[in-house]
This record gives structure tokens, sequence and C-alpha cells, in this order.
């Protein structure tokens, strides 16, 4: 068996924290105005921006938890959470998308006068914040999961926010104040797209799925290749985290000469080709050694 523990960076927990203190203040500089203009677009927009800082504790507070150290109790310590995490904040935004859309089609029947200079002010300040947020997760996108989903979110409002600008000037143009909620039916239909990849996802790994970056028949061929192998079962690779993966393996092996090399020399190219952090390899002696319930 070979465990291969990387460091745990902490590059972004000034990002988290920059990101939370930008986004509390903007969401009650839009609360405010909002009320002052009598804008639904502004306070669902709001709204939105709340559940972004909710999203947004949540991924800090997985990101902290996922470097604690394993104990007796979690033997792989709390990994997992970045999982949870990620799959919660698509669930926050799915909710958040049926409110701002059931307010927005209910204020199509009642619509009411927009403060458009206000929304346009607003709105620009918010492009700014938003985009601010997302350039502080813009590097960690692609490796995780749970910083992908922050950068998501932040950069999904910065386009909403300028969205807003713009009706705001085609408020003032023409008048038209069924403009305002439109622009959130806008805003909710950005949420559901930009959240479903992440809730799919998340969710796949909660499931224990095989990552999506992870060629399991790839990996089956490796093992079933690797000198004096005869055949693989039982093989399991599963997320720990939206960082790491681990892999589980029966390997028949008849001969034991060699035993030790070829499970060092396996378990860091299961690193180095697939970006498997920990593999844990049983081997087993004949065809039958093992699979009396199922193998594969």
């Amino acid at each position: 068996m070979s465990h291969d523990h990387g460091p745990s960076p902490d590059q972004y927990d000034w990002p988290f924290r920059i990101g939370i203190a930008l986004n509390i203040g903007f969401v009650v500089v839009e609360v405010v105005f909002g009320l002052l203009s009598d804008s639904l677009a502004l306070l669902a927009d709001a709204g939105h921006n709340l559940s972004d800082v909710l999203g947004l504790f949540l991924a800090a507070g997985a990101y902290y938890l996922m470097r604690r150290k394993p104990t007796q109790r979690h033997t792989y310590g709390w990994r997992a959470s970045s999982i949870l995490a990620a799959l919660a904040n698509a669930l926050i935004l799915l909710i958040a998308v049926g409110a701002i859309a059931w307010e927005a089609i209910r204020r199509f029947g009642e619509p009411a006068s927009v403060a458009s200079t206000t929304i346009i002010w607003v709105a620009a300040v918010g492009t700014v914040v938003n985009g601010v947020s997302a350039a502080l997760f813009v590097r960690g996108r692609k490796e995780d999961l749970n910083i992908r989903g922050a950068f998501m979110h932040m950069a999904a409002d910065a386009g909403v926010s300028l969205g807003v600008v713009v009706a705001g000037f085609a408020i003032q143009a023409t008048g038209w104040t069924w403009l305002d909620p439109a622009v959130s039916l806008a805003i909710a239909a950005v949420i559901l797209i930009t959240t479903w990849s992440l809730l799919r996802e998340s969710f796949h790994l909660a499931m224990a799925g095989v990552p999506s970056e992870i060629d399991l028949p790839a990996v089956r061929e490796y093992l079933q290749e690797l000198p004096g192998v005869e055949a693989v079962h039982d093989l399991h690779v599963w997320a720990m985290s939206t960082t790491e993966s681990a892999l589980t393996a029966h390997l028949v092996k008849p001969d034991s000469e060699g035993d030790d090399e070829l499970l060092a020399g396996a378990s860091e190219a299961l690193h180095e080709r697939f970006g498997i952090d920990h593999s844990t390899i049983q081997w087993e002696r004949s065809e039958d050694a093992g699979c009396q319930t199922s193998c594969e």
C-alpha cells in the first residue's frame, strides 16, 4: 500500500477574506439603493449576492477544513467538506434562481417606476466589485471545484451587473419599466446556466463518482500491463476532496518477486500520469482470490 500526502497550500486564504468583505459591502449598498429606487433588479441581485456571501463562507470554511490533519476518527481528515461545500453552493444558487424568477414574473403584472440612474451607478459598482472578486479565484478555477464555484459566482455576477447597467440606460431612453423584471429573469437564467455544471459535478463527486479528469479505462489498462499482473479486480477511484482522489485495486500477480519495487513505481505513475493522490493496491496470488462475491 502507498499513500502520497501532498502539501495543502493556503494561497486562497486572503482572496476569500477580501471577496467576502467586498461582497458584504456591496450587498448593503444594493439593498439601500434598491429600496430607495424601488428596483426589483437591484433587490434581486442583492439577494443573489447575499447567497454568494454565504457561498464564499462555505467555500472558505471547506478550504480550511480540508487542510486539517487526519485524526483517529477522521482518518482522511475533512477533505470531503470541499465537495459538500460545492454541492451546497449549487443548491443555494438554484433556490435563489427560483425566488428571483417568481418575483420577476409577479412584477410583470404589477410594474413599478424605477430610478434608472440609481440602477446604473450601483450596478456599475457591482461590475467592478464582482470582477475584482472573480479575479481573486481565476488561477485556481481549473484545479479545484470548490474554488471554481467561487469564481463562477463572481464572474456571473460581474456579467449580470453589467447587464443591469445596460438595462438602466435602456429604461432611461425608452421608459419601459418592464425591462426591470426582464433583467431579473435574465439574472435567473445566467445563474441557472452557470450553476448547472457545478451542481452536476459536485453531486457526482459526493456520490463517490470517478473525477471527470481521470480516465478509468486508461488506469485499468495501465495496471493490467504491469509486469507479472494477470488481472485487475475491484478497481475503484473516487474523489476525497475537490483536489484529491484515491484508488483501491486488487491485482492478480501469482509471482511475488519484485512486489515492493512494482508497487512503488505504480503508485508514483498513478500520481504523475493520472493525478491519483492516494493509492491502495492489494496483491492476489490467484485469479479466484478475493473474488467470492464480485469481481470486475
